[in-house]
């Protein structure tokens, strides 16, 4: 079994190229971008992971079924976060915490 040798250049680029998007997350953490932040933070973050996977981890120069398992993964995360925000999502939380005064005619009748 041969294996891709990978110029050292790829991987100083590739690492220079993390640190610059490190960089760009704390520079958009600092500015309000309102309910955008979050977006911009995640997305930042998949590029970083895309080049963690696929050059760090050989991932770009593996065979198929590798890759075909790292596709079903990724779709597996998918199903699981789609499964968690609808449960979410749907919940109707309170906005203003009710406090301990809810509990004062329940604990005045048991005393």
């Amino acid at each position: 079994m041969s294996e891709h040798i990978v110029p050292v250049s790829l991987y100083i680029g590739i690492f220079v190229a993390l640190l610059c998007l490190t960089a760009l997350t704390t520079g958009v953490a600092y500015i309000d971008l309102g309910a955008f932040n979050t977006v911009a933070a995640l997305a930042i973050a998949v590029v970083k992971m895309l080049l963690v996977v696929l050059f760090f981890m050989h991932v770009k120069y593996s065979g198929r079924l590798i890759q075909v398992f790292i596709l079903a993964g990724a779709l597996f995360l998918a199903i699981l976060i789609t499964l968690t925000l609808a449960d979410e999502l749907t919940r109707h939380w309170s906005p203003t915490p009710t406090g301990w005064g809810m509990f004062v005619p329940f604990l005045s009748r048991l005393f």
